[in-house]
């Protein structure tokens, strides 16, 4: 079996409805739908979104019989992009709850933080490390 994924680091993201949580990660920042797997039930058990410039997250749970298990809201990630101005913008109209607009820091990043509808932080910037 070939691995054509990408490689690096792919946290997990803790959503109770991990439905709404994929629609969120899409419309608002741009991830796109790498695999979605439905349970018998319909609901989903796993799910990877990949972002275009590499890497992506997986949808977490917040079941406590899981030994995956994270808190609501309780991860903050922060994720290189392009347009940091019109991504702020695309995801406040999506219903991020903003933490604090585009600025520009003092190590060369152009970068904001917003609130997912369940709490996570996520950051977007420029800066891509050394």
């Amino acid at each position: 079996m070939t691995n054509t994924a990408p490689i690096g680091i792919w946290p997990l993201i803790p959503y109770l409805d991990k439905k709404a949580g994929i629609r969120f990660l899409v419309e608002a920042f741009g991830f796109e739908e790498a695999l979605i797997v439905p349970g018998e039930d319909g609901e989903v058990v796993h799910a990877e979104l990949r972002w275009p410039r590499g890497g992506g997250v997986m949808l977490g749970t917040c079941d406590p019989e899981s030994p995956f298990a994270q808190q609501k809201g309780s991860v903050s990630n922060y994720v290189v992009a392009d347009d940091v101005d019109a991504l702020y913008e695309r995801a406040l109209a999506a219903g991020a709850e903003p933490v604090y607009e585009p600025k520009d820091q003092d190590y060369g990043s152009r970068d904001f933080v917003v609130r997912d509808p369940e709490g996570n932080l996520w950051s977007f910037g420029t800066y891509s490390g050394t």
